[in-house]
């Protein structure tokens, strides 16, 4: 005979069940028997409501208590994966500083801090690689005494949380989205510094440069954009 499986798309709505005289339940179209108990709950199928109950349960009691602010992980992992995200507007008057580096160009990014992308999207990942509120919960905009702030010191911060957790970084891969100005001139200079703010070897810190094809205002010169994948190594 042919072994059939069952999952739970495949019970019609309105199942028709019968008992047999063993006092066996049989599931529609009588593909299986499964001995009943005196509570009249099917062993396997009481087993995974209780599984479910409980993951449930754990899964509601997550973020109750609102963002940690434990600078160490719940759980030793060997490895932790961060993503970063950030983007910022680009203005006449103000300075371009990518990675640290002070870009020439005609306009800069109009933020609270030095405003620079890179920067605080790496923050982001390694903040979130660890569990931890991202950069603007940390170093809130509405604080006075972040304004024009150099962006090594949330790097330098985040860098030290990550130690303080037990952790290094593996390896980290950045994507600057920007129409202008080219930063295939600059790009070692701020890899360079970059790295040396992760205490990172250069060998494992990539740095790419798009465009948007004149499309959007990242296209159109208005915007500047950074995404980062960090990946953090158990010491």
């Amino acid at each position: 005979m042919a072994t059939h499986y069952y999952s739970c798309c495949s019970i019609p709505a309105k199942p028709t069940s019968q008992t047999s005289s063993n006092n066996s339940i049989w599931l529609p179209n009588h593909l299986v028997s499964i001995p009943r108990l005196r509570n009249n709950l099917v062993p396997s199928l009481s087993s995974a409501f209780s599984l479910g109950d409980s993951i449930s349960a754990a899964a509601t009691s997550v973020g109750v208590d609102g963002p940690t602010t434990s600078t160490n992980p719940s759980r030793s992992l060997p490895f932790r994966v961060g993503n970063g995200f950030d983007l910022h507007r680009l203005e006449p008057g103000y300075p371009l500083i990518i990675g640290g580096i002070d870009i020439p160009h005609d306009r800069g990014c109009e933020a609270h801090s030095d405003g620079d992308v890179l920067l605080h999207c790496v923050v982001d990942a390694i903040l979130g690689a660890l569990g931890l509120p991202d950069i603007g919960q940390i170093f809130p905009d509405s604080d006075p005494k972040w304004k024009g702030a150099a962006s090594s010191v949330f790097i330098k911060e985040a860098v030290r949380l990550m130690h303080e957790a037990g952790y290094e970084i593996g390896n980290l891969d950045a994507t600057l989205i920007l129409q202008r100005p080219k930063l295939g001139p600059h790009k070692e200079a701020i890899k360079s510094n970059f790295s040396q703010l992760l205490g990172a070897d250069p060998a494992v810190v990539s740095l790419k440069a798009k465009t948007r094809k004149k499309f959007d205002s990242l296209g159109e010169n208005r915007s500047i954009a950074a995404h980062t994948v960090v990946l953090l190594m158990r010491k």
